[in-house]
C-alpha cells in the first residue's frame, strides 16, 4: 500500500497491522488525507484474500486527537465560494456530500467484510474514537492517561462521523446521552463498563491482545446489522423509552437553555436515528452535521475554544527572537488566598516555590492550602500520598525576604493596597538578581504606577490571576507603559509552564477581563434597585447562556471587594465614574447589614448549613417596590446583560487594552464565562453585526442612559459594515 498517514505490516498468519503515523505532526489528526488513505486501504485489505484480519493501531503516545478543525474552515470558505458559482441549492447539496464523506469511510470500513480490531494507546478523541467505534472491537492499553470520547460539543459540533448512532447502539441511552452531551472523556474502565471498550490489557501486550482476539474469531457484521437486534435500553416508544426521553429534554433544557446547535442536534440525530435503519440514521446524522456547521455559533466556537485558544497556547503573544526562560523556582509574596493558590499550581507545573508573608505562621498557613488542595485529589484517587509530599517539599515557606535570592522570578500577590504593594516591591527588589522579572497579581490596580515602585520598570510586568486560582484556566498579563519584551517573554514562558492560557493586555484600571465582568455585575445591581426580582436577573443571565447568575457571581467574589475597588474607583478617579444607585447598593450591604457575599454565608442570597441558597428577603425591603416579573421584558433583560458586557470590550478595542479580537474572546469565556455559544463578547458584536448592535445599544441608553451608549469605533464599524475579525489583522504566533 502507497499510503501517507498510515504504514502496514500483514504476517504470516494474515492478520495485517494497520498503523496511523503522521510523520510531519506530534499527533496523529483527521484531515482530508487520512479520509483518502483510509478509505485505500479498505479496497486494498477487501481485495486481497490473504488479509484475515488487520489490527488499526497508532505508533504515537496517543491514538488520534479527533479532526483538524481547520479542515471545517476550508469546507465553509468552499461552500461560500460554491454559493456564488454554482447557487444556493447545488452548493449545499455539494457541502452535505462533502462533509459526509468521512461518515461514509468508517460505514465502509464497519461492511467490509472482514473483521477490524482498534488497538487504543493513550488518548482517543473525536473522529478518532468514531474510527474505532466502526471497528469490530476494540482494545485499549492499561495506560493510565488513556481517555477516549467525543468532546465535540465544547467547540460547537457534535460527532458526525456516526458517533451519535453506534454510542446510543452499544451503551445505556442515559450513559450515552450524558457522554455525548457533556463531551466527557472516559478513562478505560469506565468506558468498558459501557461496552465502548471490550478489554484492557497491558501496553507492551496490546498489539499481541488484538491478534489473539482477531485468532479467537471477531464478528464482521455487528450487531445493528443484524435483524434481530436490539437497542440496549430498548426502543424509544416503548414503557423504558418513556422513562428516558422527557426527563432527558428537561434535562437537556435546564442544561443548555437550547443556546447551543451542536448539544440540540445531538439530541435530535439520537432520538430520530434510533427510530430508522442504520445507513438511514447516518444520512440523518450527516444533515444535522451540515446544518451545525453553518451556524455562526458553531463557527465562532470553533474559532475561539479551538483554533485561537490553540494558538493562545502556544505563543501567539510571544516577542519574536527572546529565548526562552527557564524558571526553575519561582517566589510568591503574600501567601493569602490567591498567593497560596499560585504556589501550588507553581510547585504543581515542578518548579521549587518561595512563599513569602508577613511571619512564619502567615506563610505555614499559606503552604497549608496546598496540603488542603493535595489532600482532597488523594481522597479523590487522583494523586497518591506520595505525589503530595513530594510537592509540598517543592514549597519553602518564610517571612525572610533574603530567601529570594536565587529565584528566577517573583509574584507579589499581597493586599490590594498601592502602598503596601510598594513596599513589598522594595524588599523584593533588594534581595532578587539584577535579571529578575517581578510580576504583580493585582485585580484592579494599574501596573504602570505600581511600576513606579521598581528600580527597573522595563522587568516589571502584571500577571493577573482568577480565583480559584488552580481550576480556572485564564491568566491576564498586563503590559505597563515601560515593561520590555523579555518581561512579556517570561511572563508567558510562565504561563506555559503552569498550563495556563495567557492573554497579553495594555494596561488601563481593570485591565480587560475585570472591566467586562464588572459592567455584568453593575448591571445586575441597577436592576436590583429598579425592582427587577433578583432570582429573575440571575435565571435570565443563565438562561442566556452565562453560566452564573451577576448576583450569585458577586456572592462568590465578595460584595466587600466590589465596594473597596469602587470605594478607590471614586476617589482616584471621581465620583462620576460610578454610579450613585450601585454605591448606595453595596454600602446598605456591606456597612450596614454585614452581607459581604458567600463567605459570610450572607449576601444577595443567604447561605444555610443544609439546603440551597435563597434570595435575601430584606432586598425587597431595601428597595421598597418589586416589578411583577409578568410585565417585565424577559428578552430586555438578557440583552442589558450581555450587550453592556460587549460594548466595554469594544471600549477596550478602542482603547488600545485589547489588540487581538482572539484575546478578547477567549479572555471572556475563560475569564468569566461569556455566553461560550457566542464565540465570545466580540464575536458576540460580529454575529448580531455591528450595524443592529448599535441600533440596539441606542435603544438602550434611550431607555437606561448614557451607560449604553455605542462608542466611536462601533458607530464607525457600523457605517462601515465592519466586523472586528475583519478589522483586526490577526497575529501570527511566534516560531
Amino acid at each position: 500500500m502507497n499510503l501517507k498517514n498510515f504504514t502496514w505490516d500483514l504476517d504470516s498468519d494474515g492478520l495485517g497491522v494497520l498503523t496511523w503515523d503522521m510523520k510531519d505532526k506530534s499527533m496523529n489528526v483527521i484531515d482530508e488525507s487520512v479520509g483518502q488513505d483510509l478509505n485505500a486501504a479498505i479496497d486494498a485489505i477487501v481485495a486481497d484474500p490473504a488479509v484475515k484480519g488487520v489490527v488499526l493501531t497508532s505508533a504515537k503516545d496517543t491514538f488520534s486527537g479527533g479532526a483538524d478543525l481547520t479542515m471545517l474552515e476550508r469546507m465553509g470558505a468552499t461552500l461560500k465560494a460554491n454559493f456564488k458559482a454554482k447557487g444556493p441549492d447545488a452548493a449545499m447539496v455539494d457541502f452535505f456530500e462533502q462533509t459526509r464523506q468521512f461518515s461514509l469511510v468508517i460505514r465502509k470500513l464497519e461492511t467490509c467484510g472482514k473483521p477490524f480490531v482498534a488497538a487504543i494507546t493513550g488518548m482517543c478523541l473525536g473522529g478518532g474514537f468514531e474510527i474505532t467505534l466502526g471497528c469490530h472491537a476494540r482494545i485499549a492499553s492499561d495506560n493510565p492517561k488513556l481517555r477516549v470520547g467525543l468532546p465535540e460539543v465544547k467547540v460547537g459540533l457534535f460527532p458526525g462521523a456516526g458517533g451519535t448512532q453506534r454510542v446510543p447502539r452499544m451503551a445505556d441511552i442515559q450513559s450515552s446521552l450524558q457522554m455525548l452531551l457533556k463531551g466527557d472523556q472516559l478513562k478505560a474502565d469506565r468506558a468498558k463498563a459501557m461496552n465502548l471498550i471490550d478489554e484492557i490489557v497491558p501496553a507492551d501486550k496490546l498489539i499481541e491482545a488484538a491478534k489473539a482476539r482477531l485468532k479467537a474469531g471477531v464478528d464482521p457484521v455487528k450487531p445493528w446489522d443484524k435483524p434481530k437486534f436490539k437497542q440496549p435500553s430498548g426502543p424509544i416508544y416503548s414503557a423504558a423509552g418513556m422513562m428516558v426521553w422527557p426527563p432527558a429534554n428537561a434535562i437537556y433544557r435546564r442544561e443548555t437553555y437550547d443556546n447551543f446547535p451542536g448539544a440540540r442536534a445531538i439530541m435530535s440525530c439520537v432520538y430520530e436515528g434510533l427510530l430508522v435503519p442504520f445507513d438511514t440514521a447516518l444520512k440523518i446524522e450527516s444533515r444535522y452535521f451540515a446544518h451545525v456547521l453553518r451556524q455562526p455559533q458553531a463557527h465562532a466556537m470553533i474559532r475561539s475554544l479551538f483554533l485561537s485558544l490553540g494558538a493562545l497556547g502556544k505563543g501567539l503573544r510571544r516577542p519574536a527572537g527572546v529565548p526562552p526562560t527557564s524558571l526553575k523556582k519561582v517566589g510568591v509574596i503574600g501567601a493569602g488566598f490567591m498567593g497560596a493558590s499560585i504556589a501550588y499550581v507553581t510547585a504543581q507545573a515542578g518548579m521549587d516555590v518561595v512563599l513569602i508573608d508577613r511571619d512564619q505562621e502567615s506563610a505555614d498557613k499559606g503552604k497549608a492550602h496546598s496540603h488542603k488542595l493535595m489532600t482532597d485529589q488523594v481522597n479523590k484517587g487522583r494523586a497518591t500520598s506520595a505525589q503530595r509530599e513530594a510537592l509540598l517539599a517543592k514549597i519553602t515557606a518564610t517571612p525572610d525576604y533574603a530567601a529570594l535570592a536565587d529565584v528566577d522570578l517573583v509574584i507579589e500577590a499581597v493586599f490590594e493596597d498601592p502602598a503596601v504593594k510598594a513596599e513589598v516591591i522594595k524588599k523584593a527588589e533588594a534581595a532578587i538578581r539584577p535579571d529578575v522579572i517581578f510580576a504583580s497579581n493585582t485585580s484592579t490596580l494599574p501596573i504602570t504606577g505600581l511600576a513606579q515602585n521598581s528600580v527597573r520598570p522595563d522587568q516589571f510586568i502584571g500577571i493577573h490571576f482568577f480565583s480559584p486560582v488552580d481550576k480556572m484556566m485564564l491568566v491576564e498579563t498586563i503590559m505597563a507603559e515601560k515593561t520590555g519584551d523579555k518581561a512579556l517573554a517570561t511572563a508567558l514562558d510562565y504561563v506555559k509552564a503552569i498550563r495556563k492560557t495567557p492573554i497579553v493586555v495594555n494596561d488601563t484600571r481593570g485591565f480587560y477581563v475585570n472591566r467586562c465582568v464588572g459592567n455584568y455585575i453593575k448591571e445586575a445591581h441597577l436592576m436590583v434597585m429598579e425592582g427587577v426580582p433578583p432570582i429573575m436577573v440571575d435565571n435570565l443571565a443563565k438562561q442566556a447562556g452565562m453560566p452564573v447568575g451577576p448576583l450569585t457571581l458577586n456572592d462568590e467574589v465578595a460584595i466587600d471587594l466590589g465596594l473597596k475597588i469602587l470605594k478607590a474607583t471614586k476617589a482616584q478617579v471621581g465620583s462620576q465614574a460610578v454610579d450613585p444607585q450601585q454605591e448606595k447598593l453595596l454600602t446598605f450591604l456591606v456597612e450596614q447589614e454585614g452581607r459581604v457575599g458567600k463567605k459570610a454565608k450572607k449576601g444577595f442570597y443567604d447561605y444555610p448549613d443544609t439546603g440551597k441558597k435563597t434570595i435575601w428577603p430584606g432586598l425587597k425591603t431595601f428597595v421598597g417596590t418589586q416589578q411583577d416579573p409578568d410585565t417585565i421584558d424577559r428578552q430586555e433583560i438578557i440583552d442589558r446583560l450581555l450587550i453592556t458586557t460587549a460594548l466595554e470590550a469594544a471600549r477596550c478595542v478602542e482603547e488600545g487594552v485589547v489588540t487581538d479580537p482572539r484575546e478578547a474572546d477567549v479572555g471572556s469565556i475563560l475569564g468569566f464565562g461569556f455566553a461560550p455559544w457566542s464565540g465570545g463578547t466580540l464575536s458576540y458584536i460580529d454575529n448580531i453585526g455591528a450595524k443592529a448592535f448599535v441600533a440596539k445599544c441606542d435603544a438602550l441608553a434611550a431607555k437606561h442612559g448614557d451607560r449604553f451608549a455605542p462608542n466611536k469605533l462601533l458607530r464607525e464599524m457600523a457605517a462601515k459594515g465592519e466586523t472586528f475579525y475583519g478589522r483586526m489583522a490577526p497575529q501570527k504566533a511566534a516560531a
